[in-house]
């Protein structure tokens, strides 16, 4: 089959591959109809380092089941599925928590070994899915592929940053970075009853992008002046960091209000980041850090789908063959685009 291959930092290529194979029987076998190029994946190929080995990257799917292991019970061949960007085992201590980040079983789809062991991902023509009947989902009815394939990652990890951020109906958010995920967050915050939401962004056209879609916009040097303006000088209700990294943990604490709350949902590499913490304390401020969790929220996030509340597509940038892909990943590098959509 052909797929997108990593082969060490900053290399990648397409090439032909041995398709995948059931290798347990709680497998299954996924044709791809819609994958895409994350701001993960670009960590990824840059962090990568030559001890992964080759591997396909890509996490985020949508596609049709073309095969099942003997243990699969809830799909079967012809079924159009959805899946988390993670894998899961279902019932150990952490996914019956609905943690199903810290199960001793996790695998990431497409991320080499950077978050634990290598696990082929989706930018490739078929997927093999272990825990199928965790990791999937059936595809909402009337929910669009384009719509379908946020639901894995983008769309549920914007949405974990907004019930996670404890906000009270007409608060003010702020959200740092005007990416996919900043700029989801914003649309779920919206739909979830924030009032004011801020997507703090310095790229010009992003902010253009985050207003025409609802929220208001400010570079990071303006962004307290407006968030004092809308709340007689308190600063922001909560704080989405959508960036990761200090310059994103220290922008979010510059516009938190005392009291309030930072979720932190961007990539973090570096090791520590000093914490103010004698105004922590004395503001009595919540830090928090959040991933996505398809497997516990989907049933909240196809609905956020069905309903019209939130239409993802919108930062769909192109739609591109798997040829296409490796000239995908250098434009979102480079800021020309927001999300790539891939056609297997």
């Amino acid at each position: 089959m052909k797929a997108v291959v990593v082969s060490g930092q900053d290399r990648i290529s397409v090439a032909s591959v041995p398709e995948p194979s059931i290798q347990d029987g709680r497998d299954a076998i996924v044709r791809v109809l819609r994958s895409a190029v994350c701001g993960t994946d670009l960590h990824v190929l840059g962090h990568c380092g030559e001890a992964a080995g080759r591997f396909i990257p890509g996490h985020e799917f949508v596609g049709e089941v073309t095969e099942t292991g003997s243990a699969v019970a809830s799909f079967c061949a012809g079924d159009l599925v959805a899946g988390a960007d993670y894998t899961a085992c279902g019932h150990c201590w952490w996914c019956l928590r609905g943690d199903h980040w810290h199960c001793p079983e996790r695998r990431f789809f497409g991320t080499g070994s950077i978050f634990g062991p290598v696990l082929d991902g989706a930018q490739a023509e078929f997927v093999r899915v272990p825990h199928a009947d965790v990791v999937l989902r059936r595809v909402p009815a009337g929910v669009s592929l384009d719509a379908a394939v946020f639901l894995g990652d983008t769309l549920a990890t914007g949405y974990a940053a907004v019930q996670r951020a404890g906000y009270r109906p007409g608060d003010t958010l702020a959200v740092i970075g005007g990416g996919p995920v900043g700029q989801l967050t914003s649309l779920v915050a919206q739909a979830c009853s924030a009032g004011a939401v801020i997507v703090v962004e310095p790229v010009k056209s992003r902010r253009e992008f985050a207003v025409a879609n609802g929220s208001l916009a400010a570079d990071p040097g303006a962004a307290r002046a407006l968030a004092d303006e809308l709340t007689d000088g308190r600063g922001a209700d909560a704080v989405v960091d959508a960036v990761g990294g200090g310059v994103g943990l220290d922008t979010a604490l510059r516009l938190v209000r005392p009291g309030g709350t930072v979720v932190s949902v961007g990539v973090h590499t570096d090791q520590a980041w000093p914490l103010p913490a004698a105004r922590a304390f004395a503001d009595e401020l919540t830090v928090r850090f959040v991933i996505g969790d398809f497997m516990r929220d989907a049933q909240q996030l196809g609905a956020l789908l069905r309903s019209g509340a939130v239409d993802p597509t919108v930062v769909a940038s192109e739609h591109v063959s798997l040829d296409d892909v490796p000239g995908a990943y250098h434009r979102m590098a480079e800021r020309k685009t927001l999300k790539a959509l891939v056609l297997a």
